[in-house]
């Protein structure tokens, strides 16, 4: 057994830590996270902190790193108020993984990668081609969290698109490995999941 106490996290080396840190919560969603600015410049990055909060209303949350550094996607977020939430999938992965590289403002992801811009219904942000589920959504608010100082931006879902209507199950649940769509464990590993089973609603055992 290997065990660490909260001093021996402490004294771990930075990288060592970070990657035990980010990996040891278990698996994350994988998604790309497209925004375009006010004057047309568009930016996809890479993320595996955006989760669910609600269903009614279609509530999804995600964290953001301090921004006492430039931050294309916070910026583009709060000018325009939208942006695209897309499911990698596995032949997208080293492209998808290299929009964590860090470009200046003027440079789009999408031209350093073989990810493709797509416009939907007239939404302002870019969709990312050949994602087979993907998410227009709308900025509502943010909340500081001083331990860290990050963000956490709450959005509200206003458009979802399942382009494989196989994806999609009677009941409403979505077939994620139908989908193709990957997910994280830690900040660079990438993985297939394979479903093991559904289970009906859970209710109190009678004894």
């Amino acid at each position: 057994m290997i065990y660490y106490s909260r001093d021996d996290i402490d004294n771990l080396d930075k990288i060592f830590r970070l990657n035990m840190i980010n990996s040891c919560t278990g698996f994350k969603s994988a998604n790309l996270l497209a925004t375009k600015s006010t004057n047309g410049n568009t930016n996809v990055a890479v993320f595996s902190s955006i989760t669910h909060l609600g269903s009614n209303p279609p509530l999804i949350g995600f964290i953001l790193r301090p921004t006492t550094v430039p931050r294309d996607t916070y910026k583009n977020i709060k000018d325009t108020g939208v942006f695209t939430v897309n499911h990698i999938t596995k032949n997208q992965v080293e492209d998808a993984h290299h929009t964590s590289a860090k470009y200046s403002s003027d440079i789009s992801e999408f031209d350093k990668t073989e990810l493709e811009e797509e416009y939907l219904d007239n939404f302002h942000a870019p969709y990312v081609k050949n994602c087979n589920v993907k998410l227009g959504c709308k900025f509502l608010e943010e909340y500081y969290i001083k331990e860290n100082d990050t963000l956490m931006l709450v959005s509200e879902i206003m458009h979802i698109y399942i382009i494989d209507n196989k994806i999609q199950e009677k009941d409403g649940w979505l077939n994620l490995q139908t989908a193709k769509s990957v997910t994280i464990n830690g900040l660079d590993g990438y993985l297939s999941a394979k479903l093991i089973n559904r289970f009906p609603y859970a209710r109190p055992k009678k004894s």
